[in-house]
């Protein structure tokens, strides 16, 4: 695949543990977060910074979504710093260590007799407009 414009040229990020999301763009994020978490890993930075921008929380929700899937990631919170809920501090797992075994993810057990929610309320709708006329 060709790049569209050949003035540009890829961004390099350093890899010290620190990955400032400023400079991508938001398709780029979830393979960018990846590959950064496995080089961090390979040259034994466990502790790393991931600056996504306080803003809406868009990014956010989408770097956290991301570690919750990532088999190397022992665990995340936000930054309690001057940065606050504008980055994300990464615990993972050092290369030495295995990674826990994957599981699958947990279905939504089917409650017989229990009809959600939403039908509930179409349910009232439609019998109301049925039952009035």
């Amino acid at each position: 695949m060709k790049n569209p414009d050949p003035n540009t040229h890829p961004v390099q990020a350093p890899i010290d543990g620190v990955l400032d999301l400023h400079t991508f763009r938001p398709q780029e994020v979830p393979d960018l977060i990846r590959e950064y978490l496995h080089a961090c890993r390979i040259r034994h930075i466990t502790k790393i910074r991931i600056i996504h921008g306080k803003g809406k929380g868009v990014l956010r929700e989408t770097v956290h979504a991301i570690l919750r899937r990532e088999p190397v990631v022992r665990g995340f919170h936000l930054a309690n710093d001057r940065s606050s809920w504008g980055a994300t501090l990464v615990d993972i797992y050092p290369p030495n260590v295995s990674l826990p075994p994957r599981r699958p993810p947990e279905a939504k057990a089917h409650r017989p007799g229990r009809v959600p929610g939403w039908y509930r309320l179409l349910h009232r709708i439609f019998v109301r407009h049925r039952g009035g006329i």
